[in-house]
């Protein structure tokens, strides 16, 4: 009986990091994108100096 309880507790951990592993990997992406339309889509610099959409 405890053998079969492991093997059952296994399956749900990995299901279930599983999941949260495929959840992350699209808030990545849409930190990605997000990243990349910054640099395309940037404000206008005022005095002709190039300006940066996020600061450091």
């Amino acid at each position: 009986m405890v053998p079969l309880l492991l093997v059952l507790l296994l399956i749900v951990i990995l299901a279930g990091a599983g999941f949260a592993l495929k959840i992350l990997w699209w808030i990545a992406i849409a930190v990605l994108v997000i990243w990349l339309l910054g640099f395309l889509v940037r404000p206008a610099a005022s005095g002709g100096k190039r300006s940066r959409w996020y600061r450091w």
